[in-house]
């Protein structure tokens, strides 16, 4: 995976799992046209929903998760981009060098190059990696801030069954808890601190733990 394609898979995982899926459809694609009117029947009572992607998406705390992932995958692409371009711009000077180096001094070049080539392949990889991993604990962060807030507002609301509203076709608004949750989840956090996730460094952290202890 390029890292374009990265910037724009992370863009578009973030939206899907933190955000309202018919707000960005809109940004996505050309609008679609409206629904006919539906008349519902009586809300049942005790039967709520909520849309957990909707209550992430439109939360303060989603949006700002978002715009947080976005600047961190373009700080990884500008990095990137800029050891690619040191390496194509060191194998367009050596092609121009080649007729006035020998074969074996041009070769040795060459695989130097490559090295510098294989390493920023991992590092690409790797890097992706950090940003899926930055992703999901990002927004697993905001599950467990939400997690709770559903409880109360179903507790509040006198709800016997709870169901996905991205489950269902057409419910009564009125079953709806996604506005309460969304505004509690506001009072509750609005934004957090977080970085791109160093892969490196936690894969040398089990070893270091598994190292035995020494008693003083």
């Amino acid at each position: 995976m390029t890292i374009k394609a990265l910037v724009a898979a992370t863009c578009v995982a973030a939206i899907t799992a933190s955000a309202s899926s018919a707000a960005f459809a809109q940004a996505a694609a050309p609008a679609a046209p409206a629904a006919p009117a539906v008349t519902h029947g009586p809300a049942l009572p005790g039967v709520c929903t909520v849309s957990v992607e909707g209550a992430i998406g439109t939360s303060t705390v989603g949006k700002y998760v978002q715009t947080r992932l976005q600047q961190i995958a373009t700080q990884v692409e500008a990095e990137l981009t800029a050891e690619q371009n040191a390496i194509q711009n060191e194998a367009k000077t050596l092609e121009g060098q080649r007729a006035s180096l020998d074969q074996n001094t041009f070769e040795t070049r060459a695989a130097a190059l490559q090295v510098k080539a294989n390493a920023y392949q991992r590092k690409e990889q790797q890097r992706s990696r950090e940003m899926q991993a930055t992703q999901q604990k990002a927004l697993g962060r905001v599950y467990q801030e939400l997690s709770p807030i559903i409880g109360q507002v179903y507790q509040q609301r006198q709800c016997s069954l709870l169901i996905n509203r991205e489950s269902v076709v057409i419910s009564n608004p009125a079953m709806d808890i996604s506005q309460p949750v969304v505004t509690a989840l506001n009072a509750k956090i609005t934004q957090f601190t977080f970085d791109r996730e160093r892969l490196d460094q936690t894969t040398a952290a089990p070893a270091a733990a598994a190292a035995p202890a020494t008693r003083k």
